[in-house]
């Protein structure tokens, strides 16, 4: 069995100030130790890296090398992969997309689950309820009661 989460989860494990900061660092620990494979999409460790560096987003911004320190302390984790377009990739994307228009901040949801699919992942951790548009993906909240 595998898994994926998206970015809000990173960042959420990264910011102190949010409220729900322990209970994101917790479920990444978890997630990271556990008997499940762990997959985390280049898209999403690029979002991260973005997003938790920008003062104009993050209200604590950390360092680059903070950032990627993260980063790669997660992918060196025996149950952490990383996710990467393969050929047909366009294919799945397509497929993905078939049953509604895709357009603005809904095609990075749509990037992340077709290569999700690509990939044999089904389930995602996410806040976004987005991603709930895609019937290919199940979407779990990792912070609710």
């Amino acid at each position: 069995m595998s898994f994926s989460c998206d970015v809000n989860v990173l960042l959420y494990a990264s910011d102190a100030s949010s409220p729900v900061h322990e209970r994101a660092r917790s479920f990444l620990k978890q997630a990271a130790a556990g008997g499940d494979l762990f997959c985390l999409a280049w898209p999403t460790v690029t979002s991260y890296l973005r997003i938790a560096t920008h003062s104009a987003i993050f209200s604590a911004p950390l360092t680059p090398a903070e950032a990627l320190g993260n980063v790669e302390a997660l992918v060196a984790l025996p149950h952490v992969r990383l996710l990467a377009e393969e050929a047909g990739f366009l294919d799945v994307y397509r497929e993905v997309t078939a049953s509604f228009p895709v357009r603005g901040k809904l095609v990075p949801d749509a990037h992340l689950v077709a290569l999700l699919r690509q990939h044999g992942v089904r389930t995602l951790y996410t806040r976004d309820g987005d991603f709930r548009k895609f019937p290919f993906v199940e979407v779990r909240d990792p912070f609710a009661a």
